[in-house]
């Protein structure tokens, strides 16, 4: 339920690890990183009980991690309402054995992700070397958008995109340059947007040969492969870089690709393996057998 209505009907492989064993045995999935399903982060909520919602998800993902270490992995769940609670949280998951990240949404409560407000969580995020997975929830998209009934397939690239563009043109990759952020879908439409981010820039005087060029900045970025498309699959890898795109696949919810390979298996060896299992090693010292 989401409020009153309806969100989702969910099985149980959203909460049985031998049920997602069976699947990543059947599909060929070596590892999977666990998260946070995106209406559960409960930004607009009092912070204290998304506090205690993100802590019990987190003792969740530990104990599935804990029982099966070579299969596993998890992003945390945080309050990021509360960003010195979302901290501590993260800290606290961090210390885990397979937590090797966080997962938050692409605002918080309409506060955006490049707010200096948040610096410190992100400070917090690069010492602990977590991986920051931005993800957009429904619950942000705009009535527009659903009313036409284009959540899923235009307000969500489009909400991914703006939080990005935020981070990028707003000076928070300046004040963050080491944080590894990944943003989810292939980075949603900011691929698209990316030449005119660059020539607005330019138009209110900023150099060509800028470092903080808009296309510049967004090569400090990664995203997941999930776009459906291998056109849009080849512009995120244009923008973020072949050593910047990792495996994704929204296991197990309708949206999944079907095989799960499908937007990704014809790629050359060389890439298919770097998307699939060296960047994520390469950049978050992660080493699976």
């Amino acid at each position: 339920m989401l409020g009153e209505q309806p969100y989702r009907r969910i099985d149980h492989r959203c909460w049985s690890p031998d049920a997602r064993l069976d699947d990543m045995d059947r599909q060929g999935v070596a590892v999977q990183v666990l998260s946070p399903i995106p209406a559960t982060f409960s930004y607009q909520a009092p912070a204290a009980g998304t506090a205690e919602l993100a802590s019990a998800q987190n003792e969740f993902f530990a104990r599935v991690v804990r029982q099966h270490p070579t299969r596993f992995a998890a992003l945390c769940a945080v309050a990021l309402q509360d960003p010195d609670s979302a901290a501590d949280e993260m800290r606290r998951c961090m210390r885990h054995p397979g937590f090797i990240g966080v997962e938050i949404g692409t605002q918080v409560g309409g506060l955006e992700l490049a707010d200096p407000s948040l610096d410190r969580f992100f400070a917090v995020a690069h010492e602990l070397g977590a991986l920051v997975m931005v993800h957009p929830s429904d619950q942000d998209l705009s009535p527009r958008v659903t009313g036409l009934g284009l959540g899923f397939g235009a307000g969500m690239p489009i909400e991914t995109a703006l939080a990005a563009a935020a981070l990028i043109v707003g000076g928070a990759l300046e004040r963050r340059p080491e944080v590894r952020i990944c943003l989810a879908h292939g980075g949603g439409v900011l691929p698209a947007m990316i030449g005119r981010l660059d020539k607005g820039a330019i138009l209110t005087g900023l150099d060509a040969d800028s470092p903080n060029l808009p296309s510049r900045l967004a090569s400090q970025l990664c995203c997941d492969s999930l776009t459906y498309d291998r056109q849009a699959l080849n512009a995120a890898i244009e923008v973020f870089g072949r050593d910047h795109v990792v495996f994704g696949s929204d296991y197990p919810f309708p949206a999944m690709p079907e095989p799960i390979d499908d937007i990704v298996r014809d790629l050359p060896a060389d890439l298919l393996q770097k998307i699939c299992r060296t960047n994520m090693e390469g950049s978050w010292r992660i080493s699976w057998v």
